[in-house]
């Protein structure tokens, strides 16, 4: 069995940092697998090269263990196939030894109770398929554990499996951003699967509670037609995310314009910019405003939290990293916070004593990085009359979880939305502002400070990569291999953060990584959690752990923590990158990875250099077809039509 992340060429920042290895190699000083592992596993690289169907698990008999072949019989009739058995579980059994009987490795067993709690022998003994719950499992591994352990009771329409397919596939959704999935999309799936009656299959699910359903659409009074009706299906963990986030919003934006008009008046007409005196403005006007620009226009909500403690309110400024906060900091907002430590209570105001944040007016920046879970904890930690100001950058990616809450904010029109009208500066800004609007234009770069640097495959852009970070960047822009980042679509491939990262190592700092990988001096990236991704560097390891300065913080890993939370950290992906910016950015777009590209993907790339921008361009005619025709990869939610409905609601 191997383990199940998205594609090898998809941006996910949080599928990578999660999955659990089920088996490996028995030469990497992990166990061996037993003979049903191998079985299995031989099994499931069939269903995924096409040679038989994920149905044929149920259709043939189980695996035994390999034994030495019998003489071969002469002129014998061959005998009939044996009947489906099942493993045998002693009663009373943990769950490594369940999972043995169904074949799969005990390495899982700790990642399985830490999904299925205590009773994990017992769930999985009664239901196999929850097998699918443990982080890294597939389905067709899943079915042969259960076909394992149930024998002839086994089959594709059992309800077990159905249900565990209906969660894993709204799971697995999640993330790739989505909140929730049209049923039809749901429906397709589960007849890919080889699950008979899918329909069937999503009422038993609704019925168990597993999952929650959802209808958009319908009659449209205004419009006087029918309009199409949607059903959504999602987990209730992010429906009730979502619903509180639109709750939340809604009770912000009650708060209506702020008392002493007339001091915001004043304010915002001391501000220094056309654009930051709107902004001022419209959070005197309203307790919700989203606000809209590039690098240059974080300006805009630093002079707003200075308008605001010149009127002696308790105004914050919060961004998504700590290179975020760093960035606001030079703009002059010496108290700027992240929103990580904002709501943990290291960073900040803390708490008043009912608990809420002692606020009375937060300006998040980044906010397209904002998942759906934590604007819902921000927004419920905000008390009535406090005014939230929602700022980013529309072109970026979004959220690495679940979600694109600034983006349906906006879209909404629930509240006021300044656009900024302060551009960024430089062949940089030139370039990526026409990103934004769909066109790649050339732009003049009399500095260098865009190069763009051809190549015909990926052995190529690996080493033209190595050659522009550890020599070319330092003497022709002055920027040193350490403050440079290497920026490519994906983990695998022959172009990918772990090629790249293993070059750049070898080159930057080679060593023989005595410390799970790693050596004092590594540049890394430490993922706390999915959708987290703090830049550091190894600083050294011990009995506790592996010690990281990350941005001068110090952190220690836990040794059995060390290959799920660090990664090498020369080479991320774009979703890692977004909210921080370096002195120098080399963008990788090797051939294999033309199919990921999107304009929001090229966007956030190439706008994260500060100073320089070197792009090792192998997709040919791929990238300007990105940037003019595929915006961005589509997210299904829900939290644009809740806001429309409460404000259609509230007139």
């Amino acid at each position: 069995m191997t383990t199940d992340r998205p594609a090898e060429g998809a941006d996910s920042a949080a599928a990578e940092g999660a999955g659990t290895p089920v088996d490996g190699p028995s030469g990497d000083g992990r166990p061996g697998k037993s003979a049903a592992a191998e079985a299995l596993a031989a099994a499931v690289r069939a269903v995924e090269s096409g040679e038989r169907s994920a149905a044929s698990f149920f259709n043939e008999p189980a695996a035994r263990p390999a034994a030495r072949p019998a003489p071969k019989p002469v002129r014998t009739p061959a005998a009939p196939s044996a009947p489906v058995r099942r493993q045998p579980v002693p009663p009373g059994a943990g769950v490594a030894e369940v999972l043995a009987a169904g074949g799969a490795p005990e390495q899982l067993a700790g990642p399985a109770t830490e999904v299925l709690g205590e009773q994990a022998a017992d769930v999985l003994r009664e239901d196999p398929w929850q097998l699918l719950a443990v982080p890294g499992v597939r389905p067709e591994q899943a079915d042969g554990f259960a076909r394992a352990l149930l024998g002839a009771e086994c089959g594709p329409d059992d309800e077990r499996r159905a249900r565990a397919l209906v969660v894993w596939l709204l799971e697995r959704a999640a993330l790739a951003g989505h909140t929730v999935l049209e049923s039809s999309v749901l429906r397709a799936e589960l007849a890919r699967r080889s699950v008979p009656d899918a329909d069937a299959a999503l009422q038993a699910a609704l019925a168990e509670g597993a999952v929650l359903v959802f209808q958009e659409g319908g009659a449209d009074e205004e419009a006087e037609e029918t309009a199409d009706v949607r059903l959504l299906l999602g987990l209730d963990r992010y429906a009730m995310a979502e619903e509180s986030l639109a709750d939340g919003l809604a009770r912000l934006l009650n708060n209506g314009p702020a008392e002493a008009g007339s001091e915001w008046g004043e304010a915002a007409e001391a501000a220094a910019s056309p654009s930051a005196a709107e902004l001022v403005r419209a959070a005197a006007g309203s307790g919700l405003v989203a606000h809209s620009g590039g690098e240059a226009a974080r300006a805009e909500p630093v002079a707003l939290v200075a308008a605001a403690r010149s009127l002696g309110l308790r105004a914050w400024a919060a961004a998504h990293t700590e290179d975020g906060r760093r960035r606001l900091v030079e703009q002059g907002e010496a108290d700027a916070v992240t929103v990580a430590g904002l709501m943990a209570g290291r960073e900040g105001p803390g708490r008043d004593e009912d608990g809420a944040l002692a606020l009375d007016l937060l300006a998040v920046l980044d906010a397209p990085q904002l998942d759906v879970e934590t604007a819902a904890l921000l927004v419920e930690s905000l008390a009535d009359g406090t005014r939230l100001v929602l700022c980013g950058d529309p072109g970026v990616l979004w959220s690495a979880g679940a979600g694109r809450v600034f983006a349906d904010v906006v879209a909404s029109r629930a509240c006021p939305v300044v656009v900024s009208r302060t551009p960024d500066p430089g062949p940089i800004g030139e370039l990526v502002s026409g990103i934004g609007i769909g066109e790649l234009n050339r732009v003049e770069a009399p500095g260098k400070e865009v190069v763009i640097v051809p190549v015909r495959d990926a052995g190529e852009a690996v080493h033209r990569t190595v050659q522009l970070v550890a020599d070319s960047v330092p003497r022709a822009i002055g920027v040193p291999a350490g403050q440079t980042q290497v920026i490519t679509p994906g983990h695998g491939g022959a172009a990918g953060t772990r090629v790249l990262n293993a070059a750049l190592k070898e080159r930057l700092n080679p060593g023989p990584g005595r410390f799970g990988g790693f050596d004092p001096g590594d540049r890394v990236v430490h993922v706390p959690a999915p959708g987290r991704a703090v830049p550091g560097t190894v600083v050294s390891a011990d009995a506790e752990g592996l010690r990281l300065d990350c941005g001068g913080v110090p952190v220690v890993v836990a040794p059995e923590r060390v290959t799920e939370e660090v990664r090498h950290g020369w080479a991320v992906t774009a979703h890692q990158a977004a909210g921080m910016r370096w002195p120098a950015a080399v963008v990788v777009l090797p051939g294999d990875a033309a199919g990921e590209l999107t304009r929001s993907w090229v966007y956030t790339a190439f706008s994260r250099g500060e100073r320089h921008l070197s792009v090792v361009h192998g997709v040919d005619q791929a990238l300007p077809r990105a940037v003019a025709e595929v915006p961005a990869k589509e997210r299904t939610t829900r939290l644009r039509s809740l806001l429309e409905a409460q404000h259609r609601a509230a007139g």
